[in-house]
């Protein structure tokens, strides 16, 4: 296992700054570096759809409200049909990807998430962005596959790229306590780095706020600037909070919005190889989702057509597209859709 210095001068510049630079002016060591990516006045979105194909798990992750144990009556496997009209309801809005995902489901075999590739791209053709890192080591497990070989016959199906869900904090210290039974830090950024090396784009994520210490987030934030700089596979990079209401932390407190534009802003600083960050609008809200553009920011995230896994724990801000596009505009800057690999669409077709 790799292991980060945190004895480095490096290291303590970083928890320093977060730690203990003014706001605004950590702000602007975030914005400046947003600038020098060459975004401009341009902030971009997405129209997709988050289809959670089944919400059986038996990873039991504490801060996890949308899972259901094997044999629970609430539990649900969704079917092919089911999703492509989801997709369809999709497109019709200029829905451009799905986010596919779900729980660790030990009872559908692998060919059927081979089989449903293959029927979205025949008959609902769409990006598919699917099966998180962890997703795909519980596969590597349960069907006794290689990482590698997982991802490759994934990929030739039709999956076009991989979320970065699942990360949390990517100390194994933490994960232990909090997801014990799901991918671990360096299985995690292995998928990653897998999926890179067969050409794959991915995201890559943080779930902060899991009783981690300010040096586990620092420690999360160098790691994925590393794997980056070895693979430049990263295209974006999203963090939020922990929503603990309705889970097994409940117990704890919720950051608040000062946190989020901190760690948001030492995510840019750091991560200063990955050319795109988030806003999340949907665990923050839209106004803070809008201060979060001059704080290292520079896309609006989605319009979450769909999203059933932090409203789950009761988290229910939703915006319609024009709501989108006046926060974006209200904050000074031009709204643009984009594609998932953040490229922007003409604005004729966004348009229509």
């Amino acid at each position: 296992m790799s292991v980060v210095d945190r004895s480095s001068a490096e290291f303590r510049e970083f928890l320093e700054l977060y730690q203990n630079a003014d706001l605004l002016e950590l702000g602007a060591l975030a914005d400046a570096e947003r600038q020098r990516h060459g975004h401009g006045d341009v902030v971009s979105y997405i129209i997709d759809r988050n289809i959670n194909y089944t919400n059986v798990c038996v990873a039991d992750c504490s801060f996890c409200a949308f899972y259901r144990r094997p044999g629970d009556g609430e539990g649900y496997v969704l079917s092919f049909e089911q999703i492509g009209a989801k997709i369809d309801e999709c497109k019709a809005i200029g829905g451009v990807q799905i986010l596919l995902q779900g729980g660790h489901n030990p009872y559908i075999p692998f060919e059927w998430y081979l089989e449903l590739m293959r029927y979205i791209k025949t008959h609902h053709p769409i990006h598919i962005h699917g099966f998180s890192p962890s997703e795909v080591v519980f596969f590597s497990e349960r069907y006794r596959m290689p990482v590698g070989e997982v991802v490759s016959q994934l990929r030739e199906a039709g999956l076009d790229s991989i979320p970065g869900g699942g990360g949390e904090i990517l100390v194994d210290e933490i994960r232990e306590r909090v997801a014990k039974k799901k991918a671990q830090t360096e299985e995690w950024l292995g998928v990653q780095e897998e999926a890179h090396r067969q050409g794959m784009k991915t995201s890559v994520t943080m779930m902060y706020g899991l009783g981690e210490s300010d040096a586990d987030r620092i420690e999360h934030l160098i790691r994925i600037r590393d794997v980056q700089a070895r693979t430049g596979g990263f295209t974006a990079f999203i963090c939020w909070p922990l929503q603990p209401e309705g889970t097994g932390m409940s117990e704890y407190v919720s950051t608040d919005a000062v946190t989020y534009l901190r760690t948001l802003a030492m995510a840019r600083i750091i991560c200063h190889n990955i050319p795109n960050l988030q806003s999340s609008w949907v665990t923050m809200g839209l106004k803070v989702g809008q201060v979060a553009l001059r704080f290292g920011a520079n896309d609006f995230g989605s319009l979450m057509m769909e999203e059933n896994v932090v409203s789950a724990a009761g988290t229910t801000h939703r915006a319609t597209i024009t709501d989108m596009e006046r926060s974006i505009r209200d904050a000074g800057f031009t709204p643009r859709r984009r594609m998932q690999d953040y490229s922007l669409l003409p604005a004729e077709m966004a348009a229509a």
